[in-house]
């Protein structure tokens, strides 16, 4: 397993941006499917992005798709969400995960059908209307 540490969340008006990060600790990172996900108040936790092994394929949740963007360093062991056009329904507490199956269970991952195999703490984001 690895253990992760989120950071980068805070209070930001509509329309601005955000950068959050995640720290991750442990063997391997680079043989994880990393991603994040996200919990508004009252509603379930929900995909929002993820991220191959190489960095080298990306998947987003719909609602997100072409304002955020997730990356990854191997050699620093971190992955990043940039977060643009921000609303106020992306208020949420955002998590970070990582998976050590294969891209092929990204689909999974973004259904809900499976659950990754570690999590971080989650970091707060609030978008003020």
């Amino acid at each position: 397993q690895v253990q992760l540490v989120e950071s980068g969340g805070g209070l930001v008006q509509t329309g601005g941006s955000l950068r959050l990060s995640c720290a991750a600790s442990g063997r391997a990172f680079s043989n994880y499917v990393m991603g994040w996900f996200r919990q508004a108040p009252g509603k379930e936790r929900e995909f929002v992005a993820a991220i191959s092994w190489s960095g080298g394929y990306t998947y987003y949740a719909d609602t997100v798709k072409g304002r955020f963007i997730i990356s990854r360093d191997n050699a620093k062991n971190t992955v990043s969400l940039q977060m643009n056009s921000l609303k106020p329904e992306d208020t949420a507490l955002y998590y970070c995960a990582a998976d050590p199956r294969g891209w092929g269970y990204v689909l999974d991952l973004s259904r809900g059908a499976s659950v990754p195999g570690s999590w971080g703490q989650g970091t707060q984001v609030t978008v003020s209307s």
